[in-house]
């Protein structure tokens, strides 16, 4: 089920009728904080999210969500600034689209947010280890010392991307095509915000993610830690 928290009534019924057209079940609420309510219960597997919302703004519902969920949150507002795009992200959104948009394409977004959030290997495989971190891409967890990070979709597929390749230096650019897709509009600084997000979720002294200067970031190695 995929719940659109938005309180223009147009845009709200617009996206519903086009979400329901490609074969969702959609549930609308113009209310925050039932909104985020809403928004933790087990059925709900994609949130699009306003930011200007009555109640309780979309960055403290983001915020909120993100503190207990994994659930993939796409940001929806009017505000176009790569600042406010950039917030969105750090608050742990999953996409961003700004107003005004093509119906079509939140569809297709959608739709990408869904297979990229439920992709995942095919058999178990033993994790990868580094040191106390272990990297399970078919629990899709980053695990210290037994212990689950709490990382979004968006940041587990950026450390599976990098996790694919252990030594290996990614681009930017190429890290924005595994983990945000192709159709993606947004900046390579985007890339920099989950890896930010990422290293704050691990313990102080945990190494995961590595930046090589002018080029990108790599896996960490266990000469890192």
């Amino acid at each position: 089920m995929i719940l659109l928290v938005e309180d223009d009534r147009i845009v709200s019924d617009t996206l519903a009728h086009y979400l329901t057209q490609a074969g969702f079940a959609v549930e609308c609420t113009a209310d925050g904080r039932h909104g985020l309510a809403r928004a933790l219960t087990p059925d709900v597997r994609l949130v699009i999210l306003d930011l200007m919302l009555p109640g309780m703004n979309g960055r403290e519902i983001c915020r909120e969500i993100r503190a207990l969920s994994r659930v993939p949150i796409m940001m929806l507002t009017a505000r176009t600034s790569e600042d406010d795009r950039v917030t969105g992200l750090e608050l742990g959104a999953d996409d961003y689209v700004a107003k005004p948009f093509s119906p079509r394409e939140v569809v297709a977004r959608v739709q990408a947010l869904l297979r990229r959030a439920g992709e995942g290997a095919t058999a178990a495989a033993e994790p990868l280890r580094l040191g106390p971190i272990a990297i399970d891409t078919w629990a899709r967890q980053v695990r210290v010392s037994g212990q689950a990070v709490p990382l979004t979709p968006t940041e587990f597929r950026l450390v599976s991307a990098l996790a694919s390749s252990p030594g290996r230096v990614f681009t930017r650019d190429e890290l924005v095509g595994r983990v945000l897709g192709a159709d993606f509009e947004g900046t390579d600084r985007t890339v920099d915000v989950h890896v930010t997000n990422v290293r704050r979720k691990l313990p102080a002294g945990c190494v995961l993610i590595v930046t090589v200067h002018g080029i990108g970031y790599r896996l960490a190695s266990t000469d890192d830690a």
